[in-house]
């Protein structure tokens, strides 16, 4: 017979009796034998034919040969014996059942009771507050597109429970079933940043040390832009794993302004690809000022990130539709990037930029006559689309999501919807990092080093590549139109944590790596998993598990030995 060695944890999850007799097996007894230290040779011959099946707690004991002292079981495959798989097949078993029932089988504990016991801390009962606050500290909301099913069956099993306010084993593993794999992930601290309690603690230092900064000016060109209080200030990340944190203003509605040319540009290079784009607009730094009437030696403008560029990108988009279908067109690009969140539009914004707009139209006229447009562009109709586009609203927390998506590829991180091509998302990052802080943006990337784009309105929005998107916002500006705290929260970011591109992130031990449990091991983003493989990756780390209730009843079991997600400090 086949010898097993076990140690102590899995002999008590392995001294169950055998799920059910074989049928076919010609009343053959299946006889624990006594261990003996080494296989027979007979059982060596057959070895190859033997097969573990699957045992349950406390089913009635098949016919076993008496013995004297304690033993070890041993399983071997009978002449005629089915397989289970094979068995399940004639039963009418379903492969979920069958995997529900092996799950079922005393070994390891399914994903949702794992979670159930992290989050109850031992009580029978978990209430639905618990849970959520729980949830808050991975970073995830329970409004999260990813998580509707879950919260939805949280709320009908809450509107249909006893007291409304508790959940026993049975309805918590009903309402997260849905999203376990995400939850599995988030409780076990596999998403990007790993302590996100700790990080965030960090962001909001940084933010309260931006805070008492006042100088600079509002940008008060058009009226709308100078009604915003000097006092305002947010900021707003979101990881590519869809962790969220804003503090201060966030909810604030205010217009992309220059904001939005890289997201513009990204819808370009998106439908029609790099060469075709470029066969328009350059890709160097201008090095003046971002409202010039200057092209580069090719009669083209310099980047896209200036306005001359940024006024022939536009008439790349959508070409011979109307203003109403272009604008719509990119509202739409612009809310799948943001997941669904806010983005609205100031009509009065629109109108006070085309009053005040002299200096871009003299820019348009000056682009239609070194024919810098397609051909059968109707400028002025261009421009009136580059004003709106200027002033479509976001808040902090739906301009982080759309950062967030660049920084995950043009995967939006909480929808999961592919929005923008990795090619589109690469040049625009490429260019937000060498054009995007106008004439700072030198200085920008060699400080920070980290693709931004700045707008009038206060606006900062940042990306690391990878990790998340940050939108900053506060309306004074420099000197050079950049928003005064956005630029100190930015500096103070990488100079605390290892994100400049050109940071090691091996030896540069003077920075935190929030990317590190701890800051000490080394923790990568799983990718899409599903429930089998995730399972499997647990059952690999199990004997760094708390083992928690060891007399908790489970299912049909009396005797199961429960493990907690979180792994034993070594």
């Amino acid at each position: 017979m086949l010898h097993f060695r076990c140690s102590t944890v899995l002999k008590e999850l392995f001294e169950v009796t055998l799920k059910r007799p074989l049928p076919g097996s010609r009343q053959k007894s299946w006889l624990p034998t006594r261990c003996s230290g080494t296989a027979s040779v007979d059982a060596r011959a057959a070895s190859s034919r033997l097969k573990v099946l699957y045992a349950v707690p406390h089913r009635p004991v098949l016919r076993t040969a008496p013995c004297a002292a304690p033993f070890r079981s041993y399983c071997t495959k009978t002449e005629g014996a089915v397989e289970p798989d094979e068995q399940l097949k004639k039963d009418g078993v379903s492969r979920e059942a069958a995997i529900d029932k092996r799950r079922n089988a005393g070994i390891l504990p399914s994903l949702e009771d794992l979670l159930f016991y992290t989050v109850a801390e031992g009580q029978e009962t978990i209430p639905a507050h618990k849970f959520l606050t729980a949830l808050k500290t991975t970073g995830l909301r329970s409004g999260d597109p990813r998580l509707k099913e879950c919260m939805d069956t949280l709320k009908e099993t809450l509107r249909n429970s006893s007291d409304g306010v508790t959940l026993d084993r049975q309805q918590f593993k009903k309402c997260v079933q849905s999203n376990i794999v995400l939850l599995t992930q988030a409780f076990r601290k596999k998403f990007v940043i790993p302590d996100f309690q700790s990080f965030t603690s960090h962001i909001d230092e940084l933010y309260e040390s931006a805070k008492p900064l006042n100088e600079g000016q509002v940008a008060d060109y058009i009226p709308q832009l100078a009604k915003f209080s000097p006092d305002l200030w947010a900021v707003s990340l979101c990881t590519v794993d869809g962790q969220r944190h804003t503090v201060g203003d966030t909810k604030v509605p205010f217009c992309l302004q220059s904001c939005v040319k890289p997201l513009k540009y990204a819808v370009a290079v998106h439908d029609h690809g790099t060469e075709y784009v470029h066969s328009f607009i350059g890709k160097e730094p201008s090095g003046l000022r971002f409202n010039k009437l200057f092209l580069n030696d090719d009669d083209k403008p310099h980047n896209p990130m200036v306005n001359a560029g940024a006024i022939v990108c536009t008439s790349l988009i959508k070409q011979g539709a109307s203003n109403a279908e272009r604008f719509d067109y990119v509202m739409n690009f612009l809310k799948s990037m943001s997941g669904n969140e806010y983005v609205g539009f100031s009509n009065a914004t629109f109108q006070s930029e085309r009053e005040s707009g002299d200096r871009n139209f003299a820019i348009g006229y000056y682009l239609k006559e070194k024919k810098c447009f397609p051909d059968g562009t109707d400028m002025t109709s261009v421009l009136d689309f580059y004003f709106q586009l200027c002033s479509i609203e976001v808040t902090c927390e739906s301009a982080s999501v759309m950062a967030a998506t660049l920084a995950n590829g043009g995967i939006c991180p909480i929808t999961g919807e592919r929005v923008l091509s990795p090619e589109a998302v690469r040049n625009t990052l490429s260019l937000m990092h060498s054009c995007g802080m106008y004439d700072f943006s030198g200085q920008f990337a060699f400080h920070v080093g980290l693709p931004a784009k700045s707008g009038v309105a206060g606006g900062i929005l940042l990306v690391v590549p990878n990790v998340m998107g940050i939108m900053c916002w506060s309306p004074p500006l420099d000197k050079l139109g950049n928003s005064v705290r956005g630029i100190q929260f930015c500096t103070d970011l990488v100079e605390l944590f290892n994100f400049h591109n050109y940071d090691n992130l091996k030896h540069f031990a003077r920075k935190h790596d929030p990317r590190r449990e701890g800051g000490d091991q080394r923790q990568f983003a799983f990718g899409p998993m599903d429930y089998e493989s995730l399972q499997q990756e647990l059952a690999l780390k199990a004997p760094l598990w708390k083992k928690v209730s060891p007399n908790e009843s489970h299912e049909d079991s009396s005797t199961t030995v429960v493990y907690r997600m979180d792994k034993v400090a070594e």
